[in-house]
Parts: C-alpha cells; structure tokens; sequence
C-alpha cells in the first residue's frame, strides 16, 4: 500500500493490488468529517474481503464502490460489495450503459464528506471511461490527485481495439482532460504491469513513449500493437455490465 501526498489531515489514501490482473483500488476517505464517508475506486472481486476488511479496520464508513470503466481483465467487486455493506452504491459512467446504483457524466461531482471527486469523460479505451480528479480548492488534497482506469497508464496507455475503442478519441481525452491538469498532478492507473504505483502529468508529457507523438503516430503506433486478445474478456465484461453481479448468488 502506497500513500499519496497531500492533505494528510483531512483525507486518508490507501493503494491497493491485485496481482492475477495488476490491478489497482484506491480507498479515499474525509477524515475530518464524523463519519469518516469513503469510497473504493475499481474494487476487484477477488480482493473484496481485504479491502472491507481495511475499511472497517480504519473505521471508515464507504457510501460508493465505483469504477472508471467496464473492465475486459477482471470482474469488478462491486456487486459482492453492495450485498456486504448495507447502504454502499454502485457507481460508474452512463455512457458505460451499465447497470449500477448512480450514473454520472463529465462535470458532475462525487461527495464523500466535504471532499469531492470531479468527473471527467476520457472515452477512447472504452466509449464509457471516466477519470476522477479530486477538488480545487484550498480543503481538498494538493497537489491533486487523478484516478485514470485505463485512459492513462504509466508511460503508457490502454488499448483501443475493444469495447468501441478510439485511438483519436484516447488522444484527445487524454490531452484535453488529463494532460492539461496542473503538472504536479500525481496520476494514479488502473493498472501497472512494470512495478510503477504513480506519475505525474509533469513526467507523463515529457517520457510517455506513446502521448508525446502527434495524433498520425500515435494511430499508427496503436494500430500495430498486435496485443493479444484478453483473456477474460468474455468473462469479465458481462458480468461488469450487471454491476459485477452476474455470478454472484442471491442472498
């Protein structure tokens, strides 16, 4: 587990792996408030008893069990999350055209506490992905914090030969809705695969190896990648459509 800089005071941080898909859930939590209200982002449903083990260990209470778009690599763990914590909702991108307790779409606002997540549409890996920007301001975390699912990974980004796909439109949301946010923002994926757990948009304009080109060389870099197909594709995004539920047995 990592922790992120910041309002030390006011907000908890808690990062989190899984490692059978390199997998990362954040847990954000508003300590000052009385209830300590928190929220997992991109829970996986292997992982579910660790991280409700931690939130009860932290004496936090999670409203929202979110994700940043509808996974092709693992099942989310939003679904068994619902079922073991009365009150807890769902939450993911309308544009996703999944089911869940609460949509949201560019611009809106995710509260836990006074703290807040700022939403913004970074379609391209999949027509419903979102980023979550923590607040402006002088009581939210700063430097800011960007949560990218796979918008966005570490000198890196995600594919876009999948579930509508764009390499134009990953280049664009990226450059007008990550990239543009100040440079000291730290940028946490969904995922990593080389060991890395955080950038920087400062670092990610300067080392990024795909990001940095112009729009012809990026297509063209991402339309060569040859990447296999995903393994638990087939499984995984049925059962992400239905809030992760689709396996899950009725209680």
């Amino acid at each position: 587990m990592a922790t992120a800089t910041g309002d030390s005071k006011r907000i908890l941080f808690r990062q989190l792996f899984e490692k059978e898909s390199s997998t990362y859930t954040y847990l954000l939590a508003d300590l000052r408030h009385p209830d300590k209200p928190a929220v997992l982002i991109d829970p996986v449903d292997r992982t579910v008893e660790r991280d409700l083990t931690l939130v009860k260990e932290l004496g936090l209470k999670l409203i929202y069990a979110m994700n940043t778009h509808v996974h092709a690599d693992h099942v989310t763990g939003t679904g068994i999350i619902k079922q073991k914590v009365p009150g807890a909702k769902s939450l993911i991108s309308k544009a996703s055209n999944a089911k869940a307790d609460h949509f949201v779409e560019h611009g809106d606002k995710v509260y836990f506490g006074d703290l807040f997540l700022e939403v913004r549409a970074t379609p391209g890996h999949t027509a419903g992905c979102l980023t979550y920007v923590t607040g402006d301001g002088p009581d939210q975390p700063n430097p800011r914090i960007a949560f990218t699912g796979d918008a966005l990974l570490i000198r890196g980004c995600g594919r876009t030969d999948f579930q509508g796909g764009s390499a134009e439109q990953l280049y664009n949301s990226v450059h007008s809705q990550i990239l543009t946010l100040p440079k000291d923002t730290l940028l946490y994926p969904a995922h990593d695969y080389k060991g890395f757990s955080v950038t920087t948009v400062g670092e990610e304009l300067l080392y990024n190896p795909r990001l940095t080109k112009d729009m012809d060389t990026f297509k063209s870099i991402m339309a060569n990648l040859n990447l296999a197909y995903p393994k638990m594709i087939d499984v995984a995004v049925p059962a992400n459509m239905v809030c992760g539920l689709q396996d899950v047995p009725k209680v």
